[in-house]
Parts: structure tokens; C-alpha cells; sequence
């Protein structure tokens, strides 16, 4: 497994894993990709097995801080240490990027996400009641980057 930092031209890629993983309310489209993907401090990093994109982390960097906005691993490449490599590569970056921080949200029903986090290293910073299109909470995890990543 390689992780590629990718960018806009990978758009439509990333849609499509991310539409393989989340429920259609939460999916974000191509053009979506393509906003988030053009701005400031905004990176993606593709998980690749074989030659088939597996799953990806994107981020955004600013003010010395970052924020994990998605991350996905498709179905048939889960439990296998993926995940764990995204948030590792996207850490690692973030520390590059100058961020002393990073914060993500995750859904209270995704326990799995959870414990990928909490293994790299993320601790409970907040809640926030009702932030999913389901209606459901998202917990705000944060991580001090240090000399490690």
C-alpha cells in the first residue's frame, strides 16, 4: 500500500470512493472534489493496492492548524490498516504544512472511525449536537503534533 498525494485532476476518483463509503446525503460529488481540492492549504492523499485506489484522506492546513474534512477506505480494504496510513500520511503532512494541530469531526455512530483516532493519538475536544444530515452527533477530536509525524 503507497499513499499518493493527489490534487484536482483526481476529482472524480475521489468521488467515486467517496460515494462507495458514505450514504447518499453525505456524499460529495466531483465538483465538490474540485472546490475543495482548488483551495488554500487543501491536500488529498490517495491509499493505492495494487493499482486500485483503496481509499483517501484529505485535509486542510491553515493557521498553523489542519482539519481531517473526510476520510474513506472502501468496504473490501477495511480492517486492514488503511485508515490507520491515511491519518498517519495526513498527520505527517500537517506537520509539513507547519500545523502544531489537527482536528476532525466523527460521527458518534462510527465507532470504528472512532478507534482508528483515538489509536493515532486523537483525544475528545467536543460535540456537536445534530452536525450530520442524519441528524446524527459528531464528536470533535483534536491531536498536538509533535516530533514524531
Amino acid at each position: 500500500m503507497d499513499v499518493q498525494c493527489v490534487g484536482v485532476s483526481h476529482a472524480q476518483v475521489l468521488a467515486r470512493l467517496h460515494a462507495q463509503c458514505f450514504a447518499p446525503q453525505e456524499q460529495w460529488d466531483a465538483a465538490a472534489m474540485t472546490s475543495l481540492l482548488g483551495s488554500a492549504g487543501v491536500m488529498a492523499g490517495v491509499a493505492v493496492v495494487g493499482a486500485e485506489p483503496a481509499g483517501f484522506v484529505m485535509l486542510r492546513c491553515v493557521a498553523g492548524e489542519a482539519e481531517i474534512l473526510t476520510l474513506c477506505v472502501l468496504p473490501e480494504y477495511r480492517r486492514q490498516g488503511l485508515a490507520a496510513q491515511l491519518v498517519a500520511w495526513g498527520l505527517g503532512r500537517s506537520a509539513e504544512q507547519g500545523a502544531d494541530m489537527v482536528f476532525l469531526e466523527v460521527s458518534v455512530g462510527n465507532p470504528a472511525a472512532q478507534a482508528v483516532y483515538v489509536q493515532a493519538g486523537f483525544e475528545q475536544k467536543g460535540l456537536r449536537r445534530g452536525y450530520y444530515p442524519d441528524g446524527s452527533d459528531a464528536l470533535v477530536l483534536g491531536r498536538v503534533l509533535g516530533q514524531a509525524e
